[in-house]
């Protein structure tokens, strides 16, 4: 993780509540996606220190320090869930949204990492980043429409190749129906029973596994069912019930208001504890 010296600079500016603020933020992100680019933008006379940035296919948030309040701006707020209504600024937009902190104020860790990946998963399943500049980002925000991911047969989301949270979150957003219902309640189960899990999408499928270890899981859309694949499955107990060509490779299908979560859980941790697969 690189921390740019411009950022450390613009960061510790402010030597007050703020500073504090603008660091904590920043641990936040890192930690809700590794992979965050951070720079600062909009360098000028008048702010010769410019603005925090932080990108992941596009920019994800910014972070500014005035007054009364720190704000961050999601360049594609208003395009993302906010369960805990974290946003209370910059409401009127079409296509920003911000969070302003006041001194005393504490932020959700939780719910603003969630908000972190939420938004770098938009950015991975739009077609183009987003401008932050003011005049430009509204303009644009009139005449382009996101385009959504192709669904390929049986309805599973076309995603690009690519490791990390982020591209598998965008993967479960483009899962139609209430299958989408179905990857958000599998992701989380896996999270919660792996902590350490490893992500990526392969093939438009989500992979989980763990470091230097291979994959034990992966899911896919079918036109009726979510096809859950456990590539050491013949070694679970019980079998999941799905054959495969692949001698070691079991799969459980799950459908409309299927999915057993207790019996799920149970193959999940058997399944991260033995070797896995390595393409």
């Amino acid at each position: 993780m690189v921390f740019p010296r411009l950022i450390d600079e613009r960061i510790r500016s402010p030597g007050d509540w703020r500073a504090e603020t603008l660091a904590e933020v920043r641990r936040l992100i890192h930690e809700a996606d590794p992979d965050i680019v951070e720079e600062c933008k909009w360098i000028k006379p008048t702010n010769p220190l410019g603005v925090p940035v932080w990108s992941h296919a596009g920019i994800v948030c910014t972070g500014e320090a005035y007054n009364q309040v720190v704000k961050l701006t999601f360049a594609r707020g208003a395009s993302l869930e906010d369960p805990r209504g974290l946003f209370n600024s910059s409401l009127e937009g079409n296509t920003r949204r911000a969070i302003d902190i006041r001194e005393g104020e504490v932020l959700d860790a939780e719910a603003f990492k969630a908000l972190i990946r939420a938004a770098v998963a938009e950015n991975l399943s739009a077609p183009a980043p987003v401008s932050r500049d003011a005049e430009s980002s509204e303009r644009s925000a009139r005449t382009r429409k996101a385009k959504p991911s192709k669904l390929l047969s049986g309805g599973n989301p076309q995603i690009a190749k690519a490791d990390g949270d982020a591209p598998v979150q965008a993967y479960i957003a483009a899962m139609p129906g209430w299958k989408r219902d179905i990857g958000k309640r599998l992701d989380a189960l896996i999270v919660r029973n792996v902590p350490n899990v490893r992500k990526a999408v392969k093939w438009n499928t989500p992979f989980y596994g763990i470091e230097s270890q291979g994959w034990f899981l992966g899911f896919h859309c079918m036109t009726k069912y979510v096809n859950v694949a456990f590539f050491r499955g013949t070694s679970l107990r019980p079998v999941p019930p799905g054959a495969s060509k692949s001698k070691d490779t079991r799969y459980a299908d799950i459908h409309e208001g299927e999915l057993d979560e207790a019996q799920m859980a149970t193959w999940v941790k058997q399944a991260a504890a033995l070797p896995g697969w390595v393409p």
